[in-house]
């Protein structure tokens, strides 16, 4: 079994997520936190025990910088924009060998289960899985079911469902949506096995103590931990809401 210990700390997961720029574009930011610089401090200052980041930002702003002392890096190595419509696929821009030389600690990649396109997405996964196992680094999956015929993408059967896929591909970790309570969360756990699961954060919530009674849940329910972006780096006091996660996560 692949360790984890480079992107945990005692065996819980609190991860920084800061791949949207090529996901949403520039929407989500503002003259702050559309610096990258600005989100790997908040990763070494808020107790994250990895930062996620596409290709070209950790060539750039990681790679070779101070922060590869001070924060482990996962890559996401695929990606595509909101601009085109219609059944969705996420094709891979990286490769592993390229991330471990950027100086990942771990790979993540998105499959879009229930898409047209679900099957090219697990031909590239299973590579991927190889690739890194390969390296003795992780390799984590994003599992969001899309596409014409799922009607609710966080409907509790949809996650377990998606939970379960993670499992059965190979994943050493597995990112997936709220399913809405504690206990369709267990659930989702449960259909995951002996592979760990941690939430996505998603969009910024308007009430701050919503989001993190929903990080209470997912502990609660036998998660791993949470992989939070916009809820972090969009609040006032990132730092602030960071430890507060933190001490959920952490005890």
């Amino acid at each position: 079994m692949i360790s984890l210990d480079k992107i945990t700390k005692n065996g819980k997961a609190m991860f920084l997520a800061y791949d949207q720029g090529l996901e949403h574009g520039p929407a989500d930011f503002n003259e702050k936190n559309i610096n990258p610089n600005y989100i790997l401090d908040i990763a070494v200052n808020g107790g994250f025990t990895a930062v996620i980041l596409q290709k070209g930002v950790a060539e750039k702003y990681y790679t070779g910088s101070k922060y590869e002392e001070l924060i482990p890096l996962i890559i996401k190595l695929n990606g595509k924009t909101n601009l085109c419509k219609g059944e969705v696929y996420s094709p891979q821009v990286c490769g592993v060998d390229e991330a471990m030389d950027l100086g990942a600690s771990a790979v993540g990649y998105t499959i879009y289960a229930g898409s047209q396109y679900e099957s090219t997405m697990f031909q590239e996964f299973g590579r991927i899985v190889k690739d890194a196992h390969s390296h003795g680094a992780p390799a984590i999956t994003w599992v969001y079911p899309r596409g014409k015929d799922i009607k609710d993408d966080a409907a509790p059967d949809i996650i377990a469902y998606a939970a379960r896929v993670a499992l059965e591909l190979g994943a050493d970790m597995a990112k997936i949506k709220y399913s809405g309570s504690k206990e369709s969360f267990t659930w989702a756990v449960k259909a995951a096995g002996k592979m760990p699961v941690v939430l996505s954060g998603g969009p910024k919530t308007e009430n701050e103590e919503e989001f993190l009674e929903t990080v209470k849940n997912v502990m609660a329910a036998g998660g791993t931990g949470a992989a939070v972006g916009r809820n972090v780096w969009q609040h006032a006091d990132p730092v602030a809401m960071s430890k507060k996660i933190a001490k959920i996560i952490f005890g």
